[in-house]
């Protein structure tokens, strides 16, 4: 995915900065950004995926500024197409223990060389520019939401599939068949090898946005979107149409205080809100 960045310059009263930022972040959000960088001076960094910048939002946001005596410009530019997380790649990750049930570890790594119990599950991740490896908050939630859920003999959508890890998981807890997308094509071919390396057969992976599920036959069980905020607003619709009777949909990727957003969008689909979890600041919410 092509993906730009924006300096924002914040010339307002010093006792006032750190409101500023806190508030052109919450706009900067609405027009699709999905991370900032704060060093601390009068400049915010944001990264936004360049086909999801609502350029007109931003610049009315900003226009309507609501404090008083503030002047904020930025300049936009596309950040370079590489594969930013090389370096981390080759360094690998720290295995997850999730509840002393799952195991998610570095596929550059030997089982072997884990302790783990008999009885709990593995699943090796070898990460290729894609998010999902257990490390976060969001990835870890859903995951454990997953383990008190009846998953066997369930059909488990995963929307915005990253490395496969939440589909893997879903696999290994008896889901009878999982469809996963992604629209970064990278995550897509990493899904599919992270599911051979885990000699998991009942992954399919679709390369697109939610407009895949048009194609897609049948409903899910169990949906599960680890998508920031935004997305999970505009796309939360189609995740309905394409849930079962008594279908599970777990959210994460977002801050705790985006939920009662979530949840007003949720109760306009007449889904209702089972059961939340807090970790850092991230959320994690099921509904049915």
């Amino acid at each position: 995915m092509k993906y730009m960045t924006a300096s924002f310059t914040i010339k307002s009263e010093d006792e006032l900065l750190q409101t500023c930022k806190d508030l052109l972040a919450d706009m900067a959000g609405d027009a699709g950004f999905e991370s900032f960088e704060d060093n601390g001076s009068n400049i915010l960094k944001g990264y936004v995926q360049k086909d999801l910048l609502d350029k007109e939002s931003l610049d009315n946001s900003i226009a309507d500024f609501p404090i008083n005596h503030t002047d904020i410009s930025y300049t936009l530019e596309d950040l370079e197409d590489k594969d930013w997380n090389s370096t981390w790649e080759e360094g690998g990750f720290e295995p997850i223990n999730i509840e002393g049930k799952i195991l998610i570890f570095d596929a550059k790594q030997p089982l072997s060389s884990f302790q783990i119990q008999p009885s709990s599950i593995a699943i090796a991740i070898d990460a290729k520019q894609a998010f999902g490896t257990g490390n976060h908050q969001t990835t870890r939630m859903i995951v454990a939401a997953l383990l008190h859920l009846n998953v066997k003999g369930k059909r488990v959508l995963d929307c915005g599939c990253g490395t496969g890890i939440l589909s893997l998981a879903a696999s290994k807890f008896g889901a009878q068949e999982c469809i996963g997308y992604d629209i970064d094509e990278w995550s897509v071919e990493n899904t599919k090898h992270n599911a051979e390396i885990n000699k998991v057969d009942n992954l399919s992976v679709l390369h697109g946005d939610s407009k895949v599920l048009s194609h897609v036959s049948g409903v899910f069980d169990i949906v599960m979107a680890n998508i920031n905020r935004n997305i999970l607003l505009k796309d939360m619709d189609k995740f309905k149409e394409v849930m079962g009777t008594q279908a599970t949909l777990i959210l994460s990727g977002f801050y705790e205080e985006d939920i009662p957003l979530l949840i007003e969008k949720a109760s306009s689909l007449n889904l209702h809100e089972c059961a939340r979890n807090i970790d850092e600041r991230w959320g994690c919410l099921i509904l049915k």
